[in-house]
């Protein structure tokens, strides 16, 4: 009776084993295609509340142009003026951060934005 069962597990497991291969193959293309550079001509930038101090806001951007760019953090102050970060130039292919600090009366960074030169 082992036998019997044993051919069915290998057929089984060739079964299973190319269905993967499968679905391998499938996947390698979407994956090749997530790894090609960003285009040329955009500027991605971020921004955050600095983790240990609510006051503190922080815009990070990349540089995925062909030429300089110059920018800075904005960062909306509640119950404070806002303020804004030093500028960062960027030449092409850099990541750089700005960031400024709202005053100690403030309820805190409600947002951060950028502005880009």
């Amino acid at each position: 009776m082992n036998r019997s069962k044993k051919p069915f597990a290998t057929g089984l497991a060739t079964a299973v084993a190319a269905v993967a291969l499968t679905a391998g193959g499938l996947a390698g293309p979407a994956q090749a295609a997530s790894v090609q550079p960003a285009a040329v001509g955009t500027v991605d930038c971020d921004g955050w509340v600095h983790n240990n101090n609510p006051d503190h806001g922080i815009a990070g951007c990349q540089n995925n142009t062909d030429r300089t760019i110059t920018f800075r953090a904005e960062i909306v102050c509640g119950w404070a003026p806002d303020v804004s970060g030093q500028w960062v130039t960027l030449a092409p292919g850099q990541y750089g951060e700005s960031s400024g600090v709202c005053a100690i009366y403030s309820s805190g960074v409600g947002s951060v934005g950028w502005t880009i030169q």
